[in-house]
This record gives C-alpha cells, structure tokens and sequence, in this order.
C-alpha cells in the first residue's frame, strides 16, 4: 500500500458532517450584507505580488514573512491573496467600477493565505467574509460597515464580544505622530527585535502591532495616536462614535489598536471575544481613504472589514451556540425484490424532479438495512416497495419520528404534496 498523503500543514478540511455549520454562517453573513445594499464580487485567488507589496504595504508582517509567492512560468511573480481588499480596489480600477455611481458597496467571502504559524483559529489557508463601502468620505460609512458586522455576530448568535476603536489620523497630521512614535522607540532601539529596528526607520507606527513580549513592553508608553489627530480627524471620529451611540452599539476605545495593514487611515476598529484570549479579534477593519490612489486610481474614500470565518465558528462553539441541523431525507423509498427495486429507482427519480429530497438505497442491502441507513440518514419519513406494492399501487408511508403509518397512493404528486 502506498503511503497516505495527508493535507498541508496550517489547511483544513472541511467535511459533509461540517457543511451546514458553513453554509448556515455564509448564508447569514450573504443575507446581513444584502440586507444593507451590498452586492457579492469575486476576485482571483492569485494576484500580482506589486499589488500587496504597494497596497497591504511592505513593512507588514503579511508582506515581510507570510505571503505565498513564486515565479509563474513566465517569470513574473505571483502571490496567492494574504487579504481581499487589495484585490478588490484592483478589480474595480480595473474594470471601471469606482467612475460609476458612488458610492459602492460590495461583500465577499473567499479563501486567503499566509504563511504563519498554525494555532487555534489561525490556519495558513483561511476564509473570511470582507466588506467594501468606496466612494464616501462621512462618518455614516464606517458607522454602517460596523453596524454590519454587529449584526451579522448578533444573527449568527455569538453575544460575548466587544467593540473596540481608535483613530490613526490621516497624511496630514500622521507625520507629527510618526515624528513622535520615532523619538520614543529610537530610545529601545537596542532592545527591539531584529523586525521593529527595521521598522523604526521604515513604519514606527508598526512596533505597536508587534507581538514580542518585549517589543509588546516598550509599546505600551509609546505615544497615542489620540493625541496628534488634526482637527478634522478629530471630527470624524467623534462622529462615528455619536453614529454608534445613536444605533445603540456599545463600544470602547482602544489607543493600541493600529491594525496590521498599512492602508488604513482614521478609524480602525477590532470586535473582539472576551474569552478567546490572544485569538480573539473575530473581525477588523477600518477606513482607507488611499489606497485607491496608491494603487493607480483616483482618489476614493474607503472603508470595510475583515471576518474571518474560522474564528467565528470557533467562537460560536465556545460558547455553544446551536446551528440548523444538516438538512435530511424527506422520505426514503425502501424495497424487496426486482420489480421493487425499478419502482423504487423511479419514484425517487420523479420525487427529486418535484424538489422532493429523496433517496433509496443503491447498495442493494436487505431491506432490513435499508431501514437502519434510512434511521442514520435521519429520514423523515420511508416506504417500502415490493410486489405487492407496486401490484396495487398503494404503499404505507411510516412518519419516522413517531412511528405512525398512512396508507397512500403511489403517485408523485400525491407523495410530494404529503412530505
């Protein structure tokens, strides 16, 4: 015998006995989205690598050590997708979207990858749902992202979380916090891991994202990006806070939250589980009112988030949250002998053509095995066929939950219109 081959590490598989636990999720993660006036878009599991390298930004961790990327046959380099926003600000230059009415809304839910070390709720292959508001500037945009995914953890039953904020200011009052994050850290400089020392010329605002203890140490009295917001900065935030009063969405803020992506500007904001310890920012995002231009666009405003699926059905297993059982058989034809096997085939076949879930059994078992697939199948109803049967064109449907039996016809019709 060969040896088995087993899945790569930090991937995950994702088995029938699994599915309904994702397609419930997605399915309320699509309604929530839709429900607000946003329309799905899918994008390329690969992309070129200048597009992360100029977007997510070069002094990330994602860029830095976690991107999986490699030299097509062409020689180009390619980078499957570490995020989804980059992606999507490509397409929509692209294609055009962004000259069109603003401003747009768009969700989507797909696979990302990055290369970092696997841990619970962290996987190198990973899905999340993401969201993308462009083309409005106001305070009422990053209020309705974080509105969306209040809901969509409110909907899919997960109760112990927190909203957590922060401003991280803009192009023009960023460079005097920069000038001030600098200053602090040069004076750790030696004590800094060998990642933040290149950081500190680079992105100081970077070290805070850091997650060395001893870097995670010195940030802690670095300067908060609070205290440097221009006026109309300042003005914007206090607004999103008033939008969230008004929704009644409880928050709070957070001074150390900078976010892990380069492109974000003002708002930045984690929802975070309070018993999921380091593992707990269920969803992250913020406002990115550049990265359209830096990425060859006009300039249009942004904001969106990031939810990584995973995670949420973690969380929701933590707390126990009960999902819709895998959707069963509405009836299981049983049968004895030939004749009762093609009536059974054809039956089954005419239910299914009427929407009807029906199976029979195609392993040609004793009927006395059909009838325990049919219990593990968890069936809601079954009838069997044999000669008698199809002679008189009568059969008993057995309701399978309390064991009650009616006589009926054996006729497609009249069995959909009674399951």
């Amino acid at each position: 015998m060969a040896n088995q081959i087993t899945s790569p590490r930090g991937t995950a598989d994702v088995l029938p006995s699994d599915s309904a636990r994702w397609q419930y999720v997605e399915g309320v993660l699509r309604s929530v989205c839709e429900r607000f006036g946003y329309q799905e878009t899918r994008t390329p599991t690969f992309e070129h690598t200048e597009l992360f390298q100029r977007g997510v930004g070069d002094t990330t961790d994602v860029v830095g050590k976690e991107m999986y990327t490699m030299e097509d046959k062409g020689g180009r380099s390619i980078t499957l997708r570490p995020e989804g926003t980059a992606g999507v600000v490509r397409s929509f230059i692209q294609n055009g979207v962004l000259a069109g009415t603003l401003p747009v809304r768009a969700y989507y839910i797909l696979s990302c990858f990055r290369y970092e070390k696997p841990q619970a709720g962290r996987l190198r292959e990973f899905h999340q749902l993401g969201i993308e508001l462009f083309g409005a500037k106001s305070a009422d945009a990053d209020a309705e992202v974080i509105r969306i995914a209040a809901e969509a953890l409110r909907e899919i039953g997960i109760k112990n979380v927190r909203l957590e904020l922060n401003s991280i200011g803009c192009p023009d009052c960023r460079p005097r916090y920069r000038e001030a994050l600098y200053s602090y850290f040069k004076q750790y400089e030696a004590q800094l891991c060998d990642t933040c020392r290149d950081r500190l010329e680079k992105n100081p605002m970077r070290i805070i994202d850091c997650k060395s203890p001893e870097c995670q140490a010195i940030a802690a009295g670095a300067p908060m990006a609070l205290d440097y917001l221009c006026d109309e900065c300042r003005d914007h935030f206090e607004s999103v806070k008033r939008y969230l009063d008004d929704s009644g969405i409880p928050y709070s803020v957070n001074p150390r939250i900078v976010r892990g992506l380069d492109y974000y500007t003002r708002t930045v904001f984690e929802f975070v589980h309070e018993s999921a310890g380091a593992q707990g920012v269920v969803c992250g995002g913020g406002r990115y009112d550049g990265l359209v231009g830096m990425l060859g666009g006009n300039p249009t405003p942004g904001v969106g988030f990031g939810m990584g699926i995973e995670r949420l059905l973690n969380v929701a297993a933590s707390e126990g949250v009960e999902f819709p059982a895998a959707p069963a058989p509405d009836l299981f034809v049983g049968f004895v002998g030939d004749k009762g096997r093609e009536a059974a085939r054809k039956l089954v076949y005419q239910l299914q053509d009427r929407g009807v879930h029906a199976v029979y059994d195609i392993n040609l078992r004793s009927l006395k095995a059909q009838l325990k697939y049919a219990d593990k199948l968890n069936a809601r109803y079954s009838l069997v066929l044999g000669d008698d049967e199809v002679d008189q064109n009568k059969a008993r449907l057995k309701n399978m939950a309390d064991g009650s039996e009616t006589l009926i016809d054996i006729d497609p019709v009249r069995l959909a219109a009674a399951l």
